[in-house]
């Protein structure tokens, strides 16, 4: 049913779909925090990591984006059904991590020395080994006592088995029983993913509608503390009360959510009959038993003439003052200068071959930062100009961060594949060189045409010290600190000899939330990337300097 109300919202696709989409991830303070506590358990020296929250907070969001960050030298097995007793869990670990062992096996004893001497092999070869479970606030303590025994295995540095544990709030208690402290004490990060804020609230409607092309607002800003009242902050309820919003909007006809159908959606979907009045869903029965005999469109049509109300009479008009009507030309709004109007899709050109598409749009990217492709590989020219690429899969806010030119990977409506390149983006186009031709799109365009794969080119600084430690100074520290006062005081000035200190790191951290990174207070790739963009003046832009202030 809710392809039934994209095309009438201008929407690609739909925005408040349950499934987790990564394009779609909205990653809220307490998101970022949560992924931080992880990361920061899966670098310390083993043992178990615990992440909470009420269902439908985004505990899996998390766990998705912490596996796109685990570093190539660690093996993941991930549980999502735990419930489970030990010796088929342990059967599950083995299966997740190819581990041999005995066919038809059931004793937990040799299940362990399997999985003993696959960890000892696996840190021989430098591995480190990760085990995720998810709904574990289903494992009884007799499992849970089990997975605490296979932590016991370790070195004189480090644990050789790391634990995360996803779960609702019931498994903090369940870890505080007293059969259970020796695990609890193993605990070496821990984290409670609370519900959003009214303004994450606001923050998050935005962000998915943005993603899925919607060019106007949808949910007005009145109707934030409603939503947020009626979901409590959850996203997953968020997204279901969104939904079905939008689904009674288009069979009243609206083009905007009001209060009361909200109200009504929040009645229907969060099991509140008797406060029921009437259904947002009635007039969809009415259109469906009509589908067939003249379409969606035609049987909402239908529906919307039967229970149009009678027009009033027409209310009797008072001659204004003549100072009134004054006042009242002065105020009428200019009327706007038309749209420049958008391409509905994005197209390769068809008097121009196809196969030549990558090496197109490559060349126009080198032409953007006024160079020429060499027919060379992509970095190996770009490290030539002194420069650095990046290959990557994330959103259109990532790359409005990053503010680059940028060649996407695109397909058309046949689902053949194309290249083009960004060169231009607003609040509500995109603006591309296809071929040999300049085509603007709007988002919604976009958002159902690209797969998320870009490469962008960006200015790399010298070399710096990814690591830097309380009180080290240097040249590492210098930059940092000259980028972050071009950044946050927008001025160039930076004390000499700066200092790695507490103020400086808290700098850092600032920065790093506010582009959505983890607040590691680390240099790694993408905050070099991002902090070196906003020093170099001369390199190419996708919004100007006026939309990006």
């Amino acid at each position: 049913m809710t392809a039934m109300y994209q095309s009438h919202f201008g929407l690609a696709e739909a925005p408040f779909t349950i499934a987790p989409n990564p394009r779609y991830l909205y990653m809220s303070q307490r998101h970022q925090e949560a992924l931080a506590h992880l990361l920061y358990g899966l670098g310390g020296d083993g043992g178990f990591v615990l992440l909470t929250g009420e269902v439908g907070a985004g505990k899996t969001t998390i766990c998705r984006c912490l596996l796109e960050q685990i570093p190539e030298s660690c093996d993941v097995a991930y549980i999502f059904n735990p419930k489970l007793t030990a010796a088929e869990l342990l059967s599950t670990i083995c299966v997740e991590f190819h581990i041999d062992c005995p066919p038809g096996n059931t004793s937990i004893k040799v299940f362990i020395d399997c999985i003993n001497a696959y960890l000892l092999d696996a840190h021989a070869r430098g591995r480190n080994t990760v085990l995720i479970i998810d709904e574990a606030q289903n494992l009884s303590a007799d499992v849970l006592e089990q997975m605490r025994l296979l932590t016991n295995l370790e070195t004189n540095q480090r644990k050789l088995l790391q634990i995360i544990l996803l779960g609702q709030p019931e498994l903090a208690a369940i870890l505080d029983r007293p059969e259970l402290r020796q695990l609890a004490q193993r605990i070496v990060a821990r984290y409670h993913l609370g519900p959003l804020t009214r303004a994450e609230v606001a923050a998050y409607v935005g962000h998915r509608l943005e993603v899925s092309g919607a060019r106007r607002q949808l949910f007005p800003a009145s109707l934030m503390g409603t939503l947020y009242r009626l979901s409590g902050g959850v996203p997953r309820i968020i997204n279901v009360l969104c939904d079905r919003a939008l689904l009674g909007s288009y069979v009243q006809g609206k083009e905007q959510v009001s209060r009361a159908t909200l109200t009504q959606a929040a009645n229907e979907v969060l099991y509140r009959p008797a406060r029921q009045s009437r259904s947002l869903l009635r007039p969809l029965l009415f259109v469906l038993i009509l589908v067939t005999g003249g379409g969606v469109a035609t049987a909402v049509q239908q529906y919307q003439e039967l229970t149009r109300p009678a027009p009033a009479s027409p209310p009797v008009r008072v001659a204004a003052a003549p100072a009134a009507l004054s006042a009242s030309a002065k105020a009428s709004p200019t009327v706007p200068k038309p749209a420049v109007p958008l391409a509905e899709t994005l197209d390769w050109p068809a008097e121009q071959p196809r196969a030549q598409s990558r090496a197109m749009a490559y060349a126009a990217l080198f032409r953007a930062w006024g160079a020429n492709d060499q027919g060379q590989s992509t970095c190996r020219q770009a490290e030539g100009l002194g420069l650095r690429c990046q290959t990557a899969r994330g959103g259109l806010d990532e790359i409005r961060q990053l503010n680059r030119p940028a060649v996407l990977r695109l397909r058309d409506d046949r689902g053949l594949e194309f290249y083009a390149t960004l060169t231009a983006l607003d609040d509500r186009s995109a603006s591309f060189a296809i071929g040999t031709e300049t085509v603007t799109v709007a988002l919604g365009a976009l958002a159902s045409q690209w797969s998320g794969y870009y490469t962008l080119l960006w200015r790399a600084p010298p070399p710096l010290n990814d690591k830097l430690r309380s009180g080290e100074r240097g040249p590492s520290v210098d930059w940092l600190a000259r980028q972050l006062a071009r950044v946050q005081d927008k001025t160039a000035e930076a004390p000499a000899d700066a200092v790695f200190d507490e103020a400086l790191v808290r700098r850092l951290k600032q920065f790093q939330l506010a582009q959505g990174l983890v607040p590691d207070s680390n240099l790694g790739p993408q905050t070099v990337m991002r902090l070196s963009g906003a020093g170099d003046e001369a390199a190419p832009k996708l919004v100007r300097e006026a939309e990006g202030k």
